[in-house]
């Protein structure tokens, strides 16, 4: 309230706001914090992941003794705890296209932390249905993105990226993994343009996408203009749907990967010798370190993308591909399919599936 540009009145303007984050991970996390912090009336947050202890370096919302429960509860307490004055409204569940219209009508300003394309393209379809201000940020490794979309006074999420990517193409944060602090930079940014919003306050990034770059410690700004081409939504389709281009080839599923039980059964046969083929880690060595799967043999996505032949790998030899979840090895499995490898398979479900299913005293990242 020392600040002249906000006051007695750009305080009640916090107190009365309703703000619905999506995503209660790294952006969400201060995000959330500091929203609360600043007196924001009413608090939602909608997410249907559970905590992980790989999560807590970023995630700062969130503690080791909320392992294992719902981000959304988790973040909740942690609000009520920092400011009890705070309505929070938890919403642990999945963001689909029957469900965001209803959800989104209840708030008046829409923050966009979700960490895929799919949920990021269906808020911002539904924000601009709905004609609210979306405040939208995005990070991976040492770098992050931070804009505000608002159908229909400036562009929308579709002006910056209009093709949707192929399912698969990007990692997730866990995958690729990300600088904590990084999360933080960005965050304050995303509910700095909150509050902006929410009391009328200063220029906000509308029209504007601002990046950082951590490891050069320089910020940049790029401007967005809405696409003339483009047309307004006008229905919501899942993004998961729009997303859909697979990467693997076109065969049913049971002919191109492998449970992680028969998995095992296949390795205990080749220590038998009764049974021949490739068990390939197609993660980073980091990753490998941390868990491996016995008698695979890691090959980074990376240089299978250099040299799909692996090291002249006869073309008739089994390959078995896996990676965390199953993404990069699907990718790995179109890239060695196309360079004339026969019989590919990939891990269903990746190393978390294996560990989960067949060495739970392994740590699962």
């Amino acid at each position: 309230m020392m600040l002249a540009e906000l006051g007695d009145l750009g305080q009640r303007r916090l107190s009365r706001a309703r703000v619905l984050v999506v995503g209660a991970g790294g952006l969400g996390s201060p995000v959330l914090l500091y929203l609360a912090a600043a007196g924001v009336g009413t608090l939602g947050i909608i997410d249907d992941d559970a905590v992980e202890l790989s999560n807590l370096q970023r995630q700062i919302v969130h503690g080791t003794d909320d392992v294992g429960r719902l981000k959304a509860e988790s973040a909740r307490d942690a609000i009520v705890a920092a400011n009890p004055s705070t309505r929070v409204q938890a919403h642990p569940f999945r963001l689909t296209a029957l469900n965001v219209l209803p959800l989104f009508e209840q708030y008046d300003l829409i923050i966009d932390g979700a960490d895929n394309f799919a949920t990021r393209y269906l808020v911002s379809d539904a924000a601009a249905l709905l004609e609210k201000p979306c405040v939208w940020g995005s990070i991976m490794r040492f770098g992050g993105q931070v804009s505000v979309f608002w159908e229909p006074h400036g562009p929308t999420y579709r002006d910056l990226f209009p093709d949707t990517p192929l399912v698969g193409s990007a990692p997730s944060c866990g995958e690729s993994g990300a600088l904590g602090a990084l999360c933080g930079s960005v965050g304050s940014v995303m509910a700095a343009e909150a509050v902006k919003l929410i009391t009328g306050i200063g220029r906000t990034l509308l029209g504007r996408l601002l990046t950082f770059d951590a490891l050069d410690s320089r910020w940049h700004e790029v401007r967005i203009v809405k696409d003339p081409r483009a047309t307004s939504a006008t229905d919501l389709t899942d993004g998961d749907l729009l997303c859909r281009t697979p990467l693997a080839p076109e065969r049913a599923a049971e002919e191109t990967e492998i449970s992680p039980e028969d998995l095992r059964q296949a390795l205990g046969a080749r220590a038998q010798g009764a049974r021949d083929f490739d068990l390939i880690d197609v993660r980073e060595p980091g990753e490998h370190a941390l868990v491996s799967i016995p008698g695979a043999r890691l090959l980074p996505l990376a240089k299978i993308r250099s040299d799909p032949l692996l090291d002249d790998t006869p073309h008739d030899r089994e390959v078995v591909l896996h990676c965390k979840h199953g993404p990069r090895s699907w990718e790995a499995h179109a890239l060695l399919t196309a360079a004339g490898f026969v019989t590919v398979r990939t891990l269903a479900g990746g190393i978390i599936a294996w560990v989960n299913d067949i060495e739970p005293h392994k740590p699962r990242y």
